[in-house]
């Protein structure tokens, strides 16, 4: 018998008479078989070991990354089935910045990869709404000569800090505490900022007023010899000022009246109104706030209904500190778009509610204003809100409501506008947007070299988050951005050229003029008719 015919009864006969099934040649092999099977087990095991130990190691200074398959994979048919090849997209890496509150010692250290994360973004950018245009109008004090560091330490006179961004990453030097914790939750939307655009905010230095009213009078800064004026960041400004507005405070929380982040209470929002049709609320003016504050506050509860006189509105006093003990079950805010017409008026200068009272679908009566925040400079009289006079309050208001009641339809529509201005335009996205955007521009008219002073120190979601308890902290987890953003920020819109603003500028005095004469004409006609 030939080797070749013994392998062939080798492998035919099945040994002891067992299964026929062909016994794998390896349980024959020779000795240096079994030796090279013990190598590849040994192998095996020790890459399994190593993956395992990679898995379970610490990740205190790296994000996390998860992937997400596309789900737009091709095989191509026209192949034999035994030969159909699958090319799949590029993963798309999903990444997330986990609060690390064990570097460091827990509330002063910030972690290494925030600024050096880089993120491909999608370039297929949306245009910034249209009021994105009054950052050059802001900026516009300084877009010739630019910014010196004696402009940025004459601003140091009122703010309650500086903040410095060196390399992506953010120095916060404190100067003094701000009423409640504005300054905290102002810092905490930078730091979210930075999160969300990490390696994008290009370096800069300024200064931080956290106060209501704004400071810098533009008229100490013209003439031709006059000195340039400070540029100073804060909530709001008036025609008269030349403050930088910029997002408040409460787009993040607000501790002290327990008011949610405004993401989630965008959404609330948009739910209280599906409750009820604007057809089916009650068909008079709502107010609800602390009087206290202003004066023009004080005088419009004179406006409401008596056993005398019934100018068409219901305004209530907001007493905070009842609230507070009886856990602010009388002041949610989706709950209170129960009215078809909504009463915005000033406080002690602007007031964070107007958007809270622009997203309730119902048509909004706009005391006239003295003060602007960042966005509000995009919306239209008779278009997005009703013109209230301040001189005479509760006649123009029983005037709005008459009219209202009579054009139902017209004054719907201008409830949803305001509403979808506020629940499209406003959306998180573009108040970050907004916020870069700002600070980019700002940072272009530097004329120096930002440097992170010695009394700074490191501002991130780690040095303000760790140490926060209670609600403070719960507001910050919940409006914590959760890592890189994969889309591109908005595209800016042009700056206005002078015809434009100028026309811009009459369209709302027409407006506003238009809305005047119809009230007068009707209370002349009612006079007559005594």
């Amino acid at each position: 018998m030939t080797s070749t015919d013994q392998v062939r009864n080798m492998q035919s006969k099945p040994p002891n008479g067992e299964s026929s099934a062909i016994w794998p040649p390896v349980m024959k092999s020779p000795p240096i078989s079994r030796a090279l099977l013990a190598l590849c087990f040994l192998l095996f095991f020790g890459v399994f070991l190593s993956m395992h130990l990679l898995d379970s190691s610490p990740t205190v200074e790296t994000p996390v990354i998860g992937t997400v398959l596309m789900m737009n994979s091709t095989i191509h048919r026209d192949m034999h089935p035994h030969e159909a090849t699958i090319i799949s997209a590029k993963p798309l890496e999903r990444i997330e910045f986990p609060l690390n509150c064990l570097i460091g010692n827990g509330s002063r250290s910030c972690p290494t990869y925030y600024a050096t994360t880089k993120r491909e973004l999608d370039h297929d950018a949306p245009i910034c709404p249209d009021y994105f245009r009054w950052i050059y109008e802001d900026l516009k004090p300084w877009s010739e000569k630019g910014i010196t560091r004696e402009m940025v330490e004459r601003a140091k006179r009122t703010a309650n800090f500086r903040l410095v961004i060196v390399d992506g990453k953010a120095y916060v030097e404190r100067y003094h505490n701000s009423f409640q914790t504005r300054d905290v939750f102002t810092l905490w939307g930078i730091a979210q900022l930075l999160r969300k655009y990490p390696g994008k905010v290009p370096d800069l230095e300024l200064m931080f007023d956290c106060v209501d009213w704004p400071v810098i009078i533009s008229r100490y800064y013209r003439g031709q010899n006059a000195t340039a004026p400070p540029p100073l960041f804060r909530y709001c400004g008036d025609d008269q000022t030349l403050d930088i507005v910029f997002p408040d405070w409460s787009f993040w929380g607000w501790t002290e009246i327990n008011l949610k982040p405004w993401e989630s209470l965008l959404k609330e929002l948009k739910e209280g109104n599906r409750r009820m049709r604007w057809m089916e609320r009650e068909p008079y003016a709502y107010w609800k706030g602390n009087p206290v504050v202003a004066a023009t506050r004080m005088d419009l509860l004179k406006c409401n209904v008596s056993d005398k006189q019934d100018w068409y509105a219901r305004v209530y006093t907001q007493d905070w500190i009842d609230e507070s003990k009886n856990g602010y079950k009388q002041s949610d805010l989706a709950s209170q778009c129960s009215h078809r017409y909504k009463i915005y008026i000033e406080g002690s200068a602007w007031s964070v509610s107007q958007k809270y009272i622009l997203a309730c679908d119902s048509l909004t009566l706009l005391v006239k204003p003295r003060y602007y925040d960042f966005f509000s400079r995009g919306l239209m009289p008779v278009h997005h809100y009703w013109p209230i006079r301040d001189d005479n309050k509760c006649r123009s208001i029983k005037f709005a409501v008459q009219w209202g009641n009579n054009h139902k339809q017209k004054a719907q529509a201008m409830g949803k506008a305001a509403s979808e201005f506020i629940q499209e335009d406003l959306k998180m996205d573009f108040v970050y947007d907004y916020m870069l955007h700002l600070l980019t521009e700002y940072a272009k008219l530097l004329k120096f070299k930002p440097q992170i002073p010695e009394r700074a120190i490191d501002l991130c979601s780690e040095t303000l988050a760790c140490p926060a308890v209670g609600l403070e902290k719960k507001l910050m987890m919940e409006s914590m951005v959760k890592g890189p953003s994969d889309k591109s920020p908005c595209t800016m819109p042009p700056p206005y050229d002078k015809m434009s603003f100028q026309s811009l500028k009459r369209r709302k005095a027409n407006s506003i003029w238009q809305v005047e004469k119809w009230e007068k004409d009707y209370w002349d006609k009612q006079a007559m008719q005594l």
